[in-house]
């Protein structure tokens, strides 16, 4: 009985007690196993929040690059639309001279002559049987006096004197053969020629000239060319086919005014 006892004092822990102890290690044991459970479910949640974060930069760094592109962009608009601005102008410009040239032109109208914007040109018509004669390209004492009218304008107006013309001679579509010059082709340029010569002379008379009457229209020859066109390019009827009023409407010469480079505008839309 003594040694039971002495045995049982000597272990030092009773049953109850190495019961409580593993009860105690079991609670801990749940608690590193649920702590090591959190664990994971902590870092899988930095994990995602990480990825997100990454997610976030990228959209900001596009967002930046779409911003610089948007602000690229609407430079360039702006720049567009200060040119056109200038380019309005300068057209609203042009169309003013150039309404004020055919105010100018207008003038030629109470002389018999026409006045009109052809091919994008404006265009001085003058009917070649007051010109000359048929099949002639000496000028009748009717020609001269319209073409001094028409120097005498451009001539006065500083405008009008600095720009270019081109003398273009046209003929009907009968078929010209047999005279001095050839064919149409060959009319047709001598008789521009021949209205060119005349505006380029000089204004003085002739000596012995009863009536005094000028050489010329006085204007500057740098400024003048003449072209021939044949029956090519008819205002009434077509090439082949033309009526006997056509084919006075299609005799002309033309005084047609060359646009400078920053006037090339469709003229037809000035009203």
């Amino acid at each position: 009985m003594i040694g039971l006892t002495l045995g049982a004092v000597g272990c030092g822990h009773s049953d109850e007690e190495l019961e409580a102890k593993q009860r105690e290690i079991d609670k801990i044991a749940a608690e590193l196993k649920a702590a090591k459970g959190q664990l994971a479910t902590d870092q899988a949640k930095y994990n995602e929040a990480q990825a997100e974060l990454e997610n976030l930069r990228d959209q900001l760094k596009n967002t930046g690059v779409g911003l610089e592109k948007s602000k690229e962009d609407a430079a360039k608009l702006r720049q567009a639309l200060t040119e056109y601005k200038l380019r309005a102008d300068q057209l609203a410009v042009i169309e003013a001279r150039f309404k004020e040239l055919r105010s100018k032109l207008q003038k030629l109208n109470d002389i018999g002559l026409k006045v009109v914007v052809r091919n994008n040109r404006m265009v001085i018509q003058l009917p070649g049987d007051i010109l000359f004669d048929s099949g002639k390209d000496e000028l009748r004492s009717q020609g001269k006096d319209a073409l001094a009218q028409v120097a005498e304008i451009i001539r006065n107006d500083k405008d009008l004197n600095s720009r270019h013309f081109l003398v273009a001679g046209h003929t009907d579509n009968a078929k010209y053969g047999g005279g001095p010059f050839k064919d149409n082709w060959g009319l047709s340029l001598a008789r521009a020629r021949t209205v060119l010569i005349y505006l380029i002379g000089p204004l003085a008379p002739e000596k012995g000239d009863k009536d005094k009457k000028p050489q010329g229209g006085g204007l500057n020859p740098a400024d003048w060319g003449a072209s021939g066109y044949g029956e090519t390019d008819p205002v009434a009827g077509t090439v082949a086919q033309q009526t006997k009023d056509e084919m006075l409407k299609n005799r002309r010469v033309e005084l047609v005014v060359q646009p400078n480079v920053e006037e090339m505008l469709n003229l037809n839309n000035i009203k």
